[in-house]
Formats: structure tokens, sequence, C-alpha cells
């Protein structure tokens, strides 16, 4: 599977020796093209003083959300709730803030360094459902390669 053949990828940009930014971005491509439904893969990580959410690196359309506050949309739901959220269809959602008419499905996952949720991988999708339990799990495994980097 994609996924299996992915993580060692994953493993070297995040041991690389480049800024931390810059491995964020390349794991954002990576997953952008690599995975043909992740048409917009981003972080947000948190300020607990504010109860805000900054965009980070990302791949993908741009966006004007740029800070979210905690609680709103599938992004500030995760950051109250410290658990993965899948939404297989983002109109049905009443707290999804839309990015694009053309996004119709979105994953959010958190990532926690020495357990505080410091932010989340953010992925949005042109099909309706297509996130998989697999996908989870390998998100879960990108969080964690990406708290050792905080």
């Amino acid at each position: 599977m994609v996924f299996e053949a992915l993580k060692p990828k994953v493993i070297s940009i995040v041991t690389s020796p480049i800024e931390r930014n810059e491995k964020l971005q390349q794991i954002c491509h990576l997953l952008s093209t690599s995975i043909e439904y992740y048409d917009w893969v981003g972080f947000y990580f948190a300020n607990h003083d504010t109860k805000t959410l900054h965009l980070g690196p990302y791949v993908g359309a741009p966006t004007d959300h740029t800070v979210i506050p905690f609680g709103k949309g599938i992004c500030g739901q995760v950051a109250e709730s410290n658990t993965n959220f899948v939404v297989p269809d983002v109109s049905a959602q009443d707290n999804y803030i839309a990015c694009s008419f053309t996004v119709k499905s979105e994953i959010v996952v958190p990532i926690f360094a020495n357990g505080i949720n410091i932010g989340q991988i953010d992925i949005d999708s042109h099909v309706l459902n297509p996130f998989t339990v697999e996908d989870e799990r390998f998100l879960e495994f990108i969080t964690a390669q990406v708290a050792t980097l905080f």
C-alpha cells in the first residue's frame, strides 16, 4: 500500500538537516503528490494563550483561514477534543468553515508533543468520503513524526 511506502520517506524528511518549516512543507508536498485524493494538505499550530490555531506550511489552494479560533470549524473542534475528526461530507457539518466549493471531505489529526495538543494536520479532498481507517493510522504516524520536531 502507498502509505507503507511513504513512511520511510517521511522519516527521511523529518531526520534531514533542514529547517523545521521546510520539513513540514516537504511532508505536505509528498502527501499531496503521492495520494490522489489529498487535494489540500497543511498544518495548523495552536496558541493556547489566545486559543487560536495558526496556519503553518501547506500545499494546495490559498486559504483565508490563517487563524482559526478553538471550537470553530473542524480544525477548531479538534483543538478542543484532542481526537481525530473524519468528515465524509463537509456539506453535512453544521460547524464547517468552507474553504472552497471544491472541498467535499476533510480529515484532521492532532499533533501531541509532551502530552499537549500543539497542532494538527488538516487534509481536504475534492472526493466524497475517501478517508479510511488506514488514512487515520497513516496520519497518526505522520503526526507522531512531526511531534519529534518540537
